[in-house]
């Protein structure tokens, strides 16, 4: 039995992936030690902004989060709900990579998967998104070997299709299935 706890949790909207906080601008967010109660050491593997939803790994072992986050190349997956009816030259520009800022400099996204899916039937998000009387809403999958800083978003945004909705599907073999807004599951084992 590993010294180690680990854990997968469904992120809810709203959440910052961290347990304290830097008094941000802008009032309270809500921490994922509301959630449930995690031992002491407990960090995220990687993030999801406050924004997005779905998947997010954590572990008490600095060598697991490392090696998911910087050293593995594991895929993560995203359904992405947009803002527009995407066309089928940003799908191949998504796919080869786009350029987009981070830290202050231009960055070049690294090939990836991305294709056109039927909505994927989430449970609904606790705040509502524009409808679709507003225009097109549809889904796309992104598998990423990456990660940066609100990296889907901005890679939508930079082919003219903003995200209304991003929710983590996959990190390597790892799914949210049909796990539950909030829940969180303690697991043997991240790899």
């Amino acid at each position: 039995m590993s010294e180690h706890h680990h854990f997968i949790i469904y992120k809810p909207y709203g959440f910052l992936s961290q347990f304290i906080t830097n008094q941000i601008k802008g009032g309270k967010h809500k921490l994922l030690g509301e959630l449930y109660d995690f031992p002491e050491k407990t960090m995220a593997v990687g993030r999801l902004d406050v924004k997005s939803e779905g998947l997010l790994l954590l572990t008490t072992d600095g060598k697991v989060s490392d090696f998911i986050t910087t050293r593995g190349g594991v895929e993560k997956e995203y359904y992405v709900q947009l803002d527009g009816a995407i066309t089928t030259e940003a799908i191949k520009q998504l796919q080869s990579g786009v350029e987009i800022g981070f830290d202050g400099k231009k960055y070049m996204t690294k090939p990836c998967k991305v294709k056109i899916i039927d909505d994927p039937n989430l449970p609904e998000r606790s705040k509502k998104i524009r409808d679709a009387r507003h225009g097109p809403t549809p889904w796309i999958s992104v598998i990423l070997t990456e990660g940066k800083f609100r990296q889907v978003r901005k890679m939508t945004s930079a082919v003219g299709f903003p995200t209304l909705r991003l929710v983590r599907i996959r990190v390597g073999d790892i799914l949210l299935g049909n796990m539950q807004v909030g829940e969180v599951r303690e697991v043997e084992e991240l790899l």
